[in-house]
């Protein structure tokens, strides 16, 4: 079990949904939180929701999809909090034409950068920290896409969630021995503002029925703070 009162925490994606949520759980519970994401306002607020807990959280405006703003936010984020133990890769995105019959090359990358390659930055950033100090969890932000494909999440959803499974297993075969874990976490359909972004996005009534980003956050809460001997290497979560 992780010491909370020194623990740091990195979350990408912490202005809006599932990123948020995760922040605000682990700023309650007495961790450090490095909040990223492009916008520093969306960053601002999220710090703003964590009442007292506030001063624990410090914002880090990037974009993830830029290898080098990535190097940049990791040597900012240890010069300000000495040590990570926990990423948590929850920036992610979609478009509303999304099908192999209209997506365009533009708009693949697009989907691919924010939601692969970023993480990939992120955990290259972090990983030589983690190893260094044997000990680091990466809990990436995953979707049932990620485990089987459907025209409803489109083609290049459905490309970064499969290539995000591979990454997140292939830490644990490489870096398991150097103290590293990492866990997919897979949600059924969550209530957040990317459901805005879906060609016809659900009304308020279909959004009652699905995850709450808080549901999310307590799946990743479980995957960090379990002994350090443990790892879920998978945690699919639907809702009831």
């Amino acid at each position: 079990m992780i010491s909370t009162s020194s623990s740091t925490l990195v979350v990408t994606g912490a202005g809006s949904g599932i990123g948020r949520a995760v922040a605000l759980r682990f700023l309650a519970a007495g961790w450090h939180v490095a909040l990223v994401g492009r916008r520093s306002d969306a960053l601002d607020a999220t710090a703003s929701l964590a009442g007292s807990a506030a001063s624990r959280a410090v914002s880090f405006p990037c974009d993830i999809a830029v290898p080098q703003a990535v190097d940049t936010l990791a040597s900012n984020v240890l010069a300000r909090f000495g040590h990570v133990d926990a990423l948590v890769n929850a920036a992610g995105t979609n478009i509303p034409r999304r099908s192999w019959s209209e997506l365009s090359r533009e708009d693949y990358h697009t989907v691919l950068d924010a939601n692969l390659n970023g993480a990939v930055y992120c955990v290259q950033a972090f990983l030589p920290g983690f190893r260094a100090r044997r000990s680091g969890t990466v809990v990436n932000i995953n979707s049932e896409a990620g485990l089987q494909a459907s025209a409803k999440s489109g083609v290049a959803y459905v490309a970064s969630k499969f290539a995000l499974t591979g990454l997140t297993q292939s830490l644990n075969a490489e870096e398991r021995t150097n103290g590293i874990r990492a866990c997919s976490v897979f949600p059924g359909d969550v209530d957040t503002p990317l459901l805005d972004r879906r060609p016809q996005p659900p009304p308020a009534e279909a959004r009652a029925t699905m995850l709450q980003p808080e549901d999310v956050a307590e799946c990743v809460w479980l995957a960090v703070t379990l002994p350090s001997r443990a790892v879920v290497e998978q945690l699919v979560v639907r809702p009831r």
